[in-house]
């Protein structure tokens, strides 16, 4: 989505994670704003009939729920802020419901915590999911879950919450839709001086210098936590965007190529951060071995690895872990995230992946390994 400077780097994403904060949802606290979401409802319904994959990261709970019960500032203690999202939380996943079944888009209310991310099976299990609703082109609606978090466990902010999402399903691209038109090389509110920075490389620190504090009492965001989201994203190749939350048309508009707000231009694409991570950063817990067919498969075509392949298992590993893949040699050819845990892999070895709920109860993925999550080492 969205060239700049001739890049067509934006304009082909397929994935786009769209993040709305809670002073655009709620109209600065009045209520859940109606006409507002209603507009973000119909442009993603339109980039979903272009064939772009979206999924709405959208705060308010917490804000609608301080209206709902009367409450005028944020409260501080957490089973009060706990008791507000747990209220507003009902009209929220309402609002996007309706407005979305307006234009003939299903949603889904998904409420996460860092512990769903941070659990690798958890992890994968939330992953699944939203890659299952995106296919059956499902708008996922996702929201931290307040009503059970802690201070140990809380993203902090939905910006943060959007990035883990963006590299949760690989997405192409991060909006970010807040009250201020991009980043600016200064507070606008106190200098009038500012410019709008069209354009920068998510990670660079001079980013964090011009994004300044907190800027509303109802989110705990701000600039700074926009700028840090756009770094985490980037992490999986996905850029960001943050453009003004009214803007007419800007999810449209951003996607025909318009320049509007500022682009974070990740600075590794995203198919080289995921194999950096699954080669660098993660310790190997088991190993399958694999006969000749399926070793040329990986090895030659890039095809995931198919549970019938498989001649054998090593180690204890859970699902989500990483993996060896072994050829019959004894080398490793590749590594990845594994599907199933050693167990059931036992089970698993020479079988077609029509056999895995038979044997199982269950079918979790058909591939053992999915290629999307595999890296040929050699």
């Amino acid at each position: 989505m969205f060239p700049r400077k001739g890049s067509s780097l934006l304009h082909d994403a397929r994935r786009v994670v769209v993040k709305v904060g809670s002073s655009l949802v709620t109209n600065e606290g009045r209520g859940l704003d109606e006409a507002a979401i209603g507009e973000w409802c119909r442009q993603l319904a339109a980039l979903a009939r272009d064939g772009r994959e979206v999924i709405m990261v959208s705060s308010g709970a917490i804000a609608e729920g301080m209206k709902r019960l009367g409450w005028t500032a944020r409260p501080h203690q957490i089973h009060e802020l706990q008791a507000a999202a747990a209220v507003g939380q009902m009209g929220l996943a309402q609002m996007y419901e309706s407005k979305l079944r307006e234009h003939g888009m299903g949603s889904a209310q998904v409420l996460l915590t860092h512990a769903d991310l941070a659990d690798r099976e958890r992890y994968l299990n939330a992953r699944s999911t939203l890659l299952a609703l995106l296919q059956l082109r499902v708008v996922p609606v996702i929201n931290e879950n307040d009503t059970v978090v802690n201070d140990e466990i809380k993203f902090g902010d939905n910006d943060t919450l959007g990035a883990l999402v963006a590299n949760l399903v690989e997405a192409d691209a991060l909006v970010i839709l807040t009250d201020q038109k991009g980043l600016y090389s200064a507070d606008p509110r106190k200098d009038a001086s500012a410019t709008l920075v069209q354009e920068a490389r998510a990670g660079d620190p001079a980013l964090e210098a011009m994004a300044g504090g907190a800027g509303s009492s109802l989110g705990k965001g701000g600039m700074i936590t926009k700028i840090l989201a756009a770094k985490r994203a980037a992490g999986s190749g996905a850029s960001t965007v943050i453009a003004w939350g009214r803007e007419p048309d800007c999810l449209l508009r951003l996607a025909r190529g318009e320049s509007i707000g500022t682009l974070l231009e990740a600075p590794t694409q995203k198919s080289q951060a995921r194999k950096r991570w699954i080669a660098d950063h993660l310790q190997l817990r088991g190993a399958v071995t694999v006969d000749a067919g399926a070793a040329a498969k990986v090895r030659g075509e890039g095809k995931s690895l198919l549970p019938i392949g498989m001649t054998s298992v090593e180690g204890d590993f859970s699902r989500g872990d990483v993996i060896a893949v072994r050829d019959q040699a004894g080398a490793e050819i590749a590594r990845g995230l594994a599907n199933y845990a050693s167990a059931e892999a036992r089970l698993l070895c020479r079988k077609p992946s029509s056999a895995i709920e038979g044997l199982l109860g269950y079918v979790a993925e058909p591939e053992m390994i999915h290629r999307t999550n595999l890296i040929v080492t050699r």
